[in-house]
């Protein structure tokens, strides 16, 4: 799940290099925190919060797949 977000984010900003993903689990399931440069942002998010609302889909699509739960937080 860490290198589609990482993908899809690098695919999306000005500045691909700025790009980190870090994976936490916990007793809930996996953490995913994405976190771009400033400028940034606004492309990951997107209008309404469409393109992030689309990310953490694909997200909880793929951790119901491998039977977990799993969840994405952008910085």
């Amino acid at each position: 799940m860490k290198e589609l977000i990482e993908y899809i984010a690098k695919s999306i900003v000005n500045a691909p290099d700025a790009v980190v993903v870090t994976e936490e689990t916990n007793e809930q399931g996996i953490t995913l925190k994405l976190q771009v440069a400033d400028d940034d942002k606004g492309r990951v998010i997107g209008r309404q919060g469409r393109i992030a609302e689309a990310m953490r889909t694909l997200v909880r699509v793929k951790a119901a797949k491998a039977g977990t739960r799993a969840t994405l937080e952008i910085l």
